[in-house]
């Protein structure tokens, strides 16, 4: 179903593919201990995506 939020304001349809859920979601557990990427690593993946051709769906 289309977001009234995101959709049909600037850009007709639904191109951010948004939806909702038909139920409420439930939080049942907290991650504490993430550990997030190294700023190397960080710089890898943005070097890996930054000559990649972008897709026009």
């Amino acid at each position: 179903m289309d977001d009234p939020n995101l959709t049909d304001k600037k850009y007709p349809g639904n191109p951010t593919k948004s939806s909702r859920s038909q139920a409420p979601l439930r939080v049942v557990a907290e991650h504490l201990d993430w550990q997030g990427h190294s700023p190397e690593e960080i710089k890898a993946m943005k070097d890996g995506i930054a000559g990649l051709e972008p897709i026009d769906d």
